[in-house]
């Protein structure tokens, strides 16, 4: 399959990005852009978004590019640092900017933004299986 169609099909396969409301805004092999609009349920006790959001918008364009290289790659260690608290109604992006392979490792670093403002940066590491993906 190529690379650039794996995100697609692993969208379409993902019942937690589709909740999310994730769409892919860009994608080619080693790099992938998706986004989002926080909704209301998605606010924390203090009306900003829940970290949680933003980590999970990151993760989903990580595993996504991760993927692009057409094998399986699985997490194995992420982080993200909060820059900037979100509000109801904002439309985040992540973008890998980063997608290094070192042998089946593969690192990446995410940006989150809101237009052009940074609210998060995010970090992941992947191993890269055997198990290739297919039509």
């Amino acid at each position: 399959m190529q690379g650039n169609k794996i995100p697609y099909k692993m969208l379409s396969q993902d019942a937690y990005s589709t909740w999310l409301g994730i769409e892919i805004l860009e994608c080619e092999v080693g790099r992938v852009k998706v986004g989002m609009t926080i909704r209301k349920e998605m606010l924390n006790s203090m009306d900003k978004a829940h970290g949680g959001i933003s980590y999970s918008l990151a993760d989903t364009a990580f595993g996504f590019t991760a993927n692009t290289h057409g094998k399986y790659a699985v997490s194995i260690e992420t982080s993200i640092n909060h820059i900037e608290a979100l509000e109801e109604g904002d439309f985040i992006t992540a973008e890998s900017i980063l997608d290094h392979q070192k042998n089946k490792v593969g690192f990446n670093i995410v940006e989150v933004k809101r237009g052009e403002e940074l609210v998060a940066l995010f970090k992941g590491v992947v191993y890269r299986t055997s198990k290739d993906w297919t039509e």
